[in-house]
């Protein structure tokens, strides 16, 4: 099972397992989260939502903050012949996703066996 959900205004495609990166959360490192705003689930019976299926939640776990690889921009006037360089290193969450509920009693959840289960439950 899937589900596509949307987080800080944007939309995310999560089975159990995966690990997702957002953009940063007040959420504190270890702590699960449920996230209400489940646009479609999909699986043996696919549900779209209008605008969210109703009762549906997908619950993730906060691995940790970081920031993400320095980008970097560089701006040129031509008259001038100024130039400058900046760089930028955008925050953001990691998230486990461990279970999906598609609203109808149907619950995936991560296998207990998986490499990163192990790792990070």
């Amino acid at each position: 099972m899937y589900g596509v959900v949307e987080i800080s205004g944007h939309q995310y495609r999560v089975r159990p397992g995966d690990i997702i990166d957002v953009e940063k959360l007040s959420v504190e490192a270890g702590q699960s989260v449920e996230i209400e705003d489940v646009l479609f689930t999909g699986g043996e019976t696919p549900r779209v939502g209008l605008p969210t299926v109703e009762g549906a939640k997908v619950v993730v776990k906060v691995i940790k903050h970081d920031k993400s690889r320095k980008v970097i921009i560089y701006k040129r006037k031509r008259t001038s012949g100024r130039r400058v360089k900046n760089g930028h290193r955008q925050q953001y969450t990691a998230l486990l996703v461990t279970e999906i509920n598609d609203g109808n009693g149907v619950v995936a959840k991560i296998d207990a066996e998986s490499k990163v289960a192990k790792k990070y439950l």
